[in-house]
């Protein structure tokens, strides 16, 4: 195969893969964002929320 064939076959790959990323993203009904939502609270002192329980949330990570 040549180099032109083979890069032009591979450089599609990370296209391809942020389409389908976006497009589960369009049609999912919770999107996983809860691990922004931590990090967020342990650097800056946020509150989060969860599904499972109604309010929002803050957690003391270092103790």
């Amino acid at each position: 195969m040549s180099l032109l064939m083979r890069y032009r076959t591979v450089s599609r790959v990370p296209t391809f893969s942020a389409a389908v990323a976006y497009y589960d993203s369009y049609r999912a009904a919770v999107l996983p964002a809860n691990l922004i939502q931590a990090q967020r609270d342990y650097f800056g002192a946020h509150t989060y929320k969860r599904i499972d329980k109604e309010g929002v949330f803050h957690t003391e990570w270092l103790d």
